[in-house]
């Protein structure tokens, strides 16, 4: 790979926030961006402890990195996360909507309670911090949003019942669709990932829990036959944050070993 080449994935001086980034996917995206150069604000709601583990990690190998307490649904906390974003370094240029949860339920026993949390958090939060990030994108004219969406948007995980979850990340890829359209002008960029069964340790509980629906549905029904770890989303978003990805907008970029193939 050519110099020229490489800089085309270098983020240096760009200053990026990754919510949901205190463990898991969210922790590897903000460890992979920030050993590609950028700042990262390292955002979670309850689990300090291991937000500031992620900063050391990061902080230990040279990189610039802060925590900011937030939770994504609240309209106060979106907007405050963004403002000391700014205050800290001035600017921000890359947001990752990482944030997510999942309630699994049938629909028929599926609360509305359930239902409107599982919105909040994960079709609500991407809107709020996306809309608050986007203000200072516009201002700045440009700026990349990525959001992490789901297979779970494209088809449903039979046998697992989780209807909210599959409709949340529905809107998450056509909320990514739409912004891309309306904020092109301005020299921003929206784009999503959509996972599929990667091991983390919320998926390990199902594992311990379903060991059979996991080893039958999960890793056989991908055709690489297994299941993704972290780090295998980290150079997607990268791309998408980065100027190789100057000409990518609105697109759902699918990374599951192929399983929505079948």
């Amino acid at each position: 790979m050519t110099t020229e080449n490489r800089g085309l994935f270098d983020l240096a001086g760009r200053v990026a926030i990754v919510t949901g980034a205190s463990r898991g996917i969210g922790e590897a995206l903000a460890q992979g961006l920030a050993d590609h150069g950028a700042t990262v604000v390292v955002n979670y709601q309850s689990a300090a402890d291991r937000a500031a583990a992620v900063v050391d990690a990061i902080t230990a190998k040279g990189g610039r990195a802060m925590a900011i307490k937030a939770d994504v649904s609240d309209e106060a906390d979106a907007d405050r996360l963004v403002a000391e974003t700014v205050a800290a370094f001035g600017r921000v240029d890359i947001l990752i909507n990482n944030a997510g949860i999942v309630l699994p339920a049938p629909a028929e026993d599926c609360t509305l309670d359930a239902w409107r949390r599982t919105m909040a958090v994960n079709l609500d939060g991407v809107f709020l911090v996306s809309r608050a990030a986007g203000r200072q994108m516009i201002a700045q004219k440009s700026g990349s949003i990525i959001s992490v969406g789901s297979m779970s948007g494209r088809i449903v995980n039979w046998p697992f019942r989780h209807a909210a979850y599959n409709v949340s990340k529905a809107g998450v890829h056509m909320l990514t669709k739409a912004l891309a359209t309306e904020w092109a002008e301005h020299g921003i960029r929206v784009n999503a990932i959509a996972p599929g069964y990667i091991r983390t340790e919320l998926t390990d509980e199902v594992l311990r829990e379903h060991p059979d629906v996991v080893a039958n549905h999960w890793a056989k029904g991908a055709v690489q036959n297994r299941i993704g770890g972290v780090q295998e989303l980290v150079g997607a978003v990268v791309y998408l944050a980065s100027d190789a990805a100057s000409f990518t907008t609105g697109e759902i970029i699918t990374i599951d070993g192929g399983l929505t193939l079948r």
